[in-house]
Protein backbone atom coordinates (compact mmCIF):
# COMPACT_ATOMS: atom_id res chain seq x y z
CA UNK A 1 0.00 0.00 0.00
CA UNK A 2 1.26 3.84 -0.84
CA UNK A 3 2.90 5.27 1.79
CA UNK A 4 0.18 8.31 0.47
CA UNK A 5 -2.68 6.02 0.80
CA UNK A 6 -1.90 5.04 4.43
CA UNK A 7 -2.09 8.53 5.20
CA UNK A 8 -4.85 9.43 3.83
CA UNK A 9 -6.98 6.36 6.10
CA UNK A 10 -5.22 7.26 9.11
CA UNK A 11 -6.45 10.29 8.63
CA UNK A 12 -9.81 9.41 7.60
CA UNK A 13 -10.25 7.65 10.42
CA UNK A 14 -8.87 10.10 13.35
CA UNK A 15 -11.65 12.82 11.53
CA UNK A 16 -14.38 9.88 11.82
CA UNK A 17 -13.95 8.80 15.45
CA UNK A 18 -14.98 11.97 17.27
CA UNK A 19 -18.05 12.16 14.94
CA UNK A 20 -18.88 8.63 16.07
CA UNK A 21 -19.07 9.20 19.56
CA UNK A 22 -19.54 13.04 19.69
CA UNK A 23 -23.01 14.30 20.68
CA UNK A 24 -24.03 17.59 19.71
CA UNK A 25 -23.73 20.21 22.96
CA UNK A 26 -25.36 23.55 23.51
CA UNK A 27 -28.96 24.38 23.20
CA UNK A 28 -29.33 23.93 19.28
CA UNK A 29 -27.85 20.37 19.59
CA UNK A 30 -30.22 19.28 22.19
CA UNK A 31 -33.00 20.33 19.95
CA UNK A 32 -31.59 18.90 16.99
CA UNK A 33 -31.08 15.88 19.09
CA UNK A 34 -34.39 15.55 20.50
CA UNK A 35 -36.09 16.41 17.13
CA UNK A 36 -34.54 13.10 15.93
CA UNK A 37 -35.30 11.32 19.00
CA UNK A 38 -38.10 9.34 17.37
CA UNK A 39 -36.37 8.26 14.49
CA UNK A 40 -33.52 6.80 17.28
CA UNK A 41 -33.41 3.04 18.59
CA UNK A 42 -32.74 2.75 22.45
CA UNK A 43 -29.54 1.11 22.77
CA UNK A 44 -28.70 -1.28 26.21
CA UNK A 45 -24.88 -0.74 27.34
CA UNK A 46 -23.45 -2.46 30.14
CA UNK A 47 -20.69 -1.15 32.41
CA UNK A 48 -18.16 -2.63 34.62
CA UNK A 49 -16.23 -1.25 37.18
CA UNK A 50 -14.97 -0.39 40.79
CA UNK A 51 -15.57 2.82 43.28
CA UNK A 52 -12.77 3.28 45.40
CA UNK A 53 -13.87 5.26 48.41
CA UNK A 54 -11.73 6.69 51.24
CA UNK A 55 -12.76 8.42 54.52
CA UNK A 56 -9.87 9.08 56.47
CA UNK A 57 -6.28 9.54 56.15
CA UNK A 58 -3.98 9.99 52.61
CA UNK A 59 -5.79 10.01 49.84
CA UNK A 60 -8.93 11.16 51.05
CA UNK A 61 -12.08 11.45 49.26
CA UNK A 62 -14.89 11.67 51.02
CA UNK A 63 -16.00 14.17 53.63
CA UNK A 64 -18.18 14.35 56.41
CA UNK A 65 -20.09 17.85 55.24
CA UNK A 66 -23.31 17.66 57.82
CA UNK A 67 -24.08 16.12 60.69
CA UNK A 68 -27.64 16.21 63.29
CA UNK A 69 -28.18 16.77 66.43
CA UNK A 70 -28.88 13.08 67.08
CA UNK A 71 -26.39 11.49 64.99
CA UNK A 72 -23.89 10.42 67.45
CA UNK A 73 -27.07 9.11 69.84
CA UNK A 74 -28.18 6.68 67.12
CA UNK A 75 -26.78 3.23 66.23
CA UNK A 76 -27.17 4.02 62.28
CA UNK A 77 -25.49 7.35 62.65
CA UNK A 78 -28.83 9.05 61.51
CA UNK A 79 -27.99 12.17 59.45
CA UNK A 80 -24.25 11.83 59.22
CA UNK A 81 -23.19 13.10 55.68
CA UNK A 82 -20.63 12.29 53.58
CA UNK A 83 -19.49 14.81 50.13
CA UNK A 84 -17.20 12.31 47.90
CA UNK A 85 -15.15 12.53 44.07
CA UNK A 86 -14.23 8.64 44.09
CA UNK A 87 -11.98 7.59 41.12
CA UNK A 88 -13.57 5.08 39.61
CA UNK A 89 -11.07 2.20 37.75
CA UNK A 90 -11.32 -0.56 35.60
CA UNK A 91 -9.54 -3.33 38.20
CA UNK A 92 -10.15 -3.24 41.78
CA UNK A 93 -6.43 -2.00 42.58
CA UNK A 94 -6.29 2.06 42.79
CA UNK A 95 -3.53 1.95 40.61
CA UNK A 96 -5.30 0.54 37.48
CA UNK A 97 -6.55 2.59 34.53
CA UNK A 98 -9.03 5.57 35.59
CA UNK A 99 -11.79 6.17 33.82
CA UNK A 100 -14.15 8.44 35.61
CA UNK A 101 -14.89 9.70 38.92
CA UNK A 102 -17.59 9.00 41.36
CA UNK A 103 -19.19 12.75 42.89
CA UNK A 104 -22.07 13.16 44.80
CA UNK A 105 -23.50 12.77 48.48
CA UNK A 106 -24.56 9.60 50.81
CA UNK A 107 -26.15 10.42 54.42
CA UNK A 108 -27.01 7.79 56.76
CA UNK A 109 -31.60 7.64 56.31
CA UNK A 110 -32.33 5.28 58.89
CA UNK A 111 -33.15 4.37 62.54
CA UNK A 112 -33.15 0.55 62.05
CA UNK A 113 -30.06 0.04 59.77
CA UNK A 114 -27.30 0.72 57.96
CA UNK A 115 -28.54 2.48 54.96
CA UNK A 116 -27.77 5.24 52.83
CA UNK A 117 -29.77 7.47 50.83
CA UNK A 118 -27.34 8.18 47.92
CA UNK A 119 -27.19 11.21 45.25
CA UNK A 120 -24.12 9.56 42.99
CA UNK A 121 -22.99 10.62 39.51
CA UNK A 122 -20.62 8.75 37.31
CA UNK A 123 -18.28 10.63 35.19
CA UNK A 124 -16.53 9.38 32.94
CA UNK A 125 -13.04 11.10 31.77
CA UNK A 126 -11.60 8.12 29.66
CA UNK A 127 -12.76 5.84 26.68
CA UNK A 128 -16.09 6.07 24.23
CA UNK A 129 -17.78 7.49 27.27
CA UNK A 130 -15.52 10.15 27.86
CA UNK A 131 -17.37 13.61 29.00
CA UNK A 132 -20.73 11.44 29.71
CA UNK A 133 -22.43 11.26 33.15
CA UNK A 134 -24.83 8.91 34.72
CA UNK A 135 -26.46 9.87 37.42
CA UNK A 136 -28.23 7.63 40.34
CA UNK A 137 -30.78 8.60 43.19
CA UNK A 138 -32.19 6.30 45.79
CA UNK A 139 -31.43 4.49 49.06
CA UNK A 140 -28.01 1.76 49.52
CA UNK A 141 -28.55 -0.81 52.22
CA UNK A 142 -24.93 -1.04 52.55
CA UNK A 143 -25.05 -4.20 54.80
CA UNK A 144 -26.48 -5.87 52.07
CA UNK A 145 -23.91 -8.67 49.65
CA UNK A 146 -25.40 -6.91 46.43
CA UNK A 147 -27.77 -3.34 46.63
CA UNK A 148 -29.46 -2.72 43.19
CA UNK A 149 -29.72 1.29 42.63
CA UNK A 150 -31.53 3.09 39.93
CA UNK A 151 -30.18 5.09 36.90
CA UNK A 152 -32.59 7.95 36.32
CA UNK A 153 -30.71 9.87 34.20
CA UNK A 154 -27.70 11.02 31.96
CA UNK A 155 -25.99 12.81 29.69
CA UNK A 156 -23.56 13.26 26.85
CA UNK A 157 -24.07 9.69 24.92
CA UNK A 158 -26.63 8.55 27.84
CA UNK A 159 -29.16 11.35 27.25
CA UNK A 160 -32.21 10.25 28.72
CA UNK A 161 -31.04 7.16 30.37
CA UNK A 162 -32.39 4.72 33.39
CA UNK A 163 -31.36 1.46 34.59
CA UNK A 164 -30.10 -0.31 36.88
CA UNK A 165 -27.03 -0.54 39.01
CA UNK A 166 -25.95 -3.23 41.21
CA UNK A 167 -23.23 -2.76 43.78
CA UNK A 168 -21.02 -5.43 45.89
CA UNK A 169 -18.42 -4.36 48.36
CA UNK A 170 -15.16 -5.81 47.28
CA UNK A 171 -12.92 -4.88 49.88
CA UNK A 172 -13.61 -2.56 53.33
CA UNK A 173 -12.00 -1.61 56.40
CA UNK A 174 -11.81 1.25 58.82
CA UNK A 175 -10.50 4.03 55.82
CA UNK A 176 -11.52 3.06 52.93
CA UNK A 177 -13.71 0.86 50.59
CA UNK A 178 -13.77 -0.36 47.31
CA UNK A 179 -17.31 -1.34 45.50
CA UNK A 180 -17.61 -3.34 42.52
CA UNK A 181 -20.38 -1.80 40.60
CA UNK A 182 -22.27 -4.13 37.00
CA UNK A 183 -25.06 -1.03 35.20
CA UNK A 184 -27.36 -1.90 32.81
CA UNK A 185 -28.24 1.18 31.09
CA UNK A 186 -30.76 1.84 28.21
CA UNK A 187 -29.89 4.83 26.23
CA UNK A 188 -30.52 6.26 22.95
Amino acid sequence: MKKENVILMLCTILIAIPLVQSVSQGPKGVERWFKDLPLKKQKVTKLHFFFHDTTTGLGQTAYQVFESNISSTTITQFGRTFMFDNPLTIEPDARSMRIGKGQGFFGAASFEEPRFLMNLNFVFTQGKYNGSTLQFLGTNPILNRVREMSIVGGTGVFRLARGIATAQTYFLNDTSSIVEYNLVVLHY
